[in-house]
Parts: structure tokens; C-alpha cells; sequence
């Protein structure tokens, strides 16, 4: 089973983790959040996250899923891949999540093209319809 940590502002990962608790009915195992705030030192923070992705890896490796691509998460994460065994991919939204633990127990490749191709498709622009949301005015 692919491991799953997000690295991000604050407690934007506790969030996700909570709607995807929600939406998935039980806490998923083997997912974890790493908040930063703007007092944390990096050089501090990379040695939480190896703990949490010893924690997490049990040897299928570990998808590390951050918010904004160049900040300071992102630039954690980033110093934490190690190609084929732990992964990154940035602006996490709860497609990508839910489509990571849904394919969780494929392969690493697998799992990150899957949450990749959540992330994007779940973003979309939503029309409404006149007939329905414009009746009550």
C-alpha cells in the first residue's frame, strides 16, 4: 500500500484529510499531514518529514502531495523525493486525494498518474442551469 503525505500551509492537509475521511466513510490508513507555518526552519522540518515517511513507507513507497508549486512546502517535499520510492506532486486539491487512496494499492507510478489525473479533471467550471437556480428569485 502506497503511503500518502501532504506537506502544506498550515493545516490545509488536516482539512483534506478530514474531507476525504468524510467522503472515503472511514480514516484511510498510512496518511499523514506535515503543516508549515512561517516560524518553521526547514533544515528542522525535512528531519519531521523522513520520521513521518519511515512511518508511512511499508516498502510500496510514498506519495508526498503538496499545495503551491515554489513555496515553501513544495521546496520541502521537493528535497525529499527519491525517484520510484517516494514521489511528489503539488497543488493538491481533494480529487487528487481521493483518487491517490483509491488506487492506493497499485504501484507508485500508477498511484501518481491516477491523483494527477484527479487533480485535473476535478477541477472544472459548473454552469448553472436557469430553468432550476433562477425559479426563487
Amino acid at each position: 500500500m502506497i503511503g500518502i503525505l501532504i506537506i502544506s500551509h498550515g493545516d490545509l492537509g488536516d482539512s483534506l484529510i478530514h474531507c476525504a475521511n468524510h467522503v472515503m466513510g472511514k480514516k484511510p490508513e498510512y496518511l499523514m499531514h506535515l503543516g508549515i507555518s512561517i516560524h518553521d526552519e526547514p533544515d528542522v522540518v525535512i528531519t519531521k518529514a523522513l520520521d513521518l515517511l519511515k512511518q508511512l513507507d511499508n516498502g510500496d513507497g510514498v506519495l508526498i502531495l503538496s499545495d503551491i508549486c515554489g513555496a515553501t512546502p513544495c521546496n520541502i517535499a521537493n528535497r525529499l523525493v527519491n525517484t520510484g520510492k517516494v514521489e511528489c506532486l503539488a497543488g493538491v486539491n481533494l480529487s487528487m486525494l481521493v483518487r491517490a487512496l483509491t488506487y492506493r494499492n497499485e504501484s507508485l507510478e500508477v498511484v501518481v498518474e491516477k491523483a494527477l489525473t484527479g487533480g485535473k479533471e476535478g477541477v472544472m467550471r459548473i454552469y448553472s442551469r436557469p430553468s432550476d437556480a433562477r425559479k426563487e428569485g
